[in-house]
């Protein structure tokens, strides 16, 4: 024989039990539920304990946002460098000079107008080491980051190295020329205002004038 010693409840001890259910859960609802999943602080309880931190509605919009704006077209190796039917020149194998370039440093600001392209190029003499970096004032760029050999006398289609090609709006590193010539950028801009971006050089090499 099993007995049963869970207390009966009457009518009233129900209604007491449910009201206070739904005020713990009223509670509950205001002070982390809604600060924490919908970004809703009537009571400021939320930013008092902590739960407004756990609100991302924002930050997976803006994530949303970047990640579409980042839809470019896929890059290639095939892009790299001048096709195959363009020889490198003999002048790219000339022996490095005994001193290259005096040590410079500069800032230089190039407008790429909308839905257009532009170079920016320096020279360096073979093995010259240059630190660079440039960033967009807004939005972002295609850049080839490529160089030319010096040759007296050029052909029509020139022969050119990439050495990095990308969409992006910032971007560092250290070039060490390969051969004596022109290096530098193709930037192209495929929005609908124009963009500045400003480049600034620490090395080995001198600018066109």
């Amino acid at each position: 024989m099993t007995t049963n010693n869970q207390p009966n409840l009457n009518k009233g001890q129900l209604l007491k039990s449910l009201i206070i259910a739904l005020i713990i859960g009223t509670i509950v609802l205001l002070t982390a539920v809604l600060p924490a999943e919908y970004g809703l602080d009537p009571l400021g309880t939320g930013k008092l304990f902590g739960f407004s931190k756990l609100y991302q509605g924002n930050e997976k919009t803006e994530n949303n946002e970047t990640y579409s704006s980042l839809n470019f077209n896929k890059i290639k190796m095939k892009k790299l460098g001048s096709p195959l039917s363009v020889p490198k020149p003999s002048e790219a194998d000339n022996p490095p000079p005994e001193v290259q370039y005096p040590l410079r440093e500069d800032t230089i600001e190039v407008v790429v107008p909308a839905g257009k392209g532009i170079e920016y190029k320096f020279k360096s003499l073979k093995y010259g080491s240059t630190k660079y970096e440039w960033a967009t004032d807004k939005g972002i760029v295609y850049i080839d980051f490529h160089g030319e050999v010096k040759q007296e006398n050029p052909p029509k289609n020139v022969f050119y190295e990439s050495y990095t090609l990308a969409y992006s709006n910032n971007m560092a590193g250290t070039l060490t020329a390969p051969f004596e010539g022109k290096h530098g950028w193709y930037f192209r801009n495929e929005t609908i205002e124009d963009i500045v971006v400003t480049i600034r050089l620490n090395g080995h090499y001198e600018l066109f004038k």
